[in-house]
């Protein structure tokens, strides 16, 4: 029976990552799909760093009245007409207003409906 419980774990752990996964109180659990939320999370992140910003930009985005979540739920960054979707070459969104990375869900008070 030990011998047997050593075989079932080994390929657990051996097929987890490969897309089997584990299915725990009706949750699916894979290592892998933990590291590909990481890695996400690392490149989101990237999204909202403002060190290479310079200062100037910074308060052009502060007078314009940025702010990194909209206090108008229909009025977005993603559904406004000045916003810069990501695309392949550049991972983050922007605006045609200001440098920088610009979250989906933000707002500015120029914010101008999509037309």
């Amino acid at each position: 029976m030990m011998e047997q419980d050593r075989s079932r774990r080994a390929f657990v752990r051996q097929y987890a990552c490969a897309g089997a996964g584990l299915l725990v109180g009706g949750m699916f659990i894979s290592g892998c799909d933990a590291k590909q939320k990481q890695d996400e999370a690392s490149k989101n992140n990237s999204c909202v760093e403002l060190s290479e910003v310079s200062a100037e930009e910074i308060k052009k985005r502060e007078n314009l009245g940025y702010v990194e979540e909209s206090p108008i739920a229909e009025n977005q960054c993603s559904n406004c007409n000045l916003y810069l979707p990501p695309t392949e070459e550049k991972n983050c969104s922007g605006c045609v207003l200001f440098q920088g990375p610009v979250n989906a869900e933000a707002y500015c008070t120029y914010w101008a409906p999509k037309v």
